[in-house]
């Protein structure tokens, strides 16, 4: 069977702890999250939280199996791979959204204005109302193919 981008390849760059193998696995996407560098440490992690989130909805593929501990307790299926975390500046920012839309790559964007929401329906007023070049984006997060994602990050750097 041909693989596809979201089907993990061997490779010694990301350990796969959940096969019986123990054998490494590199995937050929990506999941990625890009921080505006300015952001307190309480919003990073809230902004990261909610980003991601979207991603499983629409990207069945991106999610792994349930886990299961040794008692037999189920637990809920997370992602099938690692989330990276990035940061840069507004500008840096601002030229990500534009790469991943010309890119037509699934993304999902967290912008300043949803600090002072409370919920998922004020939230999607709040990003409806403002035209797409006037976002005043505070993280980005962005599901694709490895060179795609890594050319839509450019000029950000790893999240410390």
């Amino acid at each position: 069977m041909p693989m596809n981008d979201a089907e993990p390849t061997r490779s010694d760059s990301h350990s796969d702890t959940g096969t019986d193998s123990g054998s490494d696995i590199r995937f050929d996407t990506k999941i990625a999250v890009l921080l505006r560098e300015d952001l307190e440490s309480w919003q990073r992690l809230n902004v990261t939280a909610f980003l991601v989130s979207g991603l499983g909805t629409r990207l069945p593929e991106v999610i792994g199996e349930p886990y299961e501990d040794a008692d037999g307790v189920d637990y809920l299926p997370m992602f099938r791979q690692p989330v990276l975390v990035f940061e840069g500046t507004k500008e840096t920012l601002t030229a990500a959204h534009a790469r991943v839309l010309s890119r037509a790559l699934p993304r999902a964007v967290f912008t300043s204005d949803l600090f002072t929401t409370g919920n998922d329906r004020d939230n999607r007023a709040a990003v409806r109302v403002v035209p797409t070049a006037e976002l005043d984006l505070v993280g980005l997060a962005v599901y694709g193919p490895r060179n795609a994602v890594d050319k839509v990050l450019k000029g950000s750097r790893m999240h410390p």
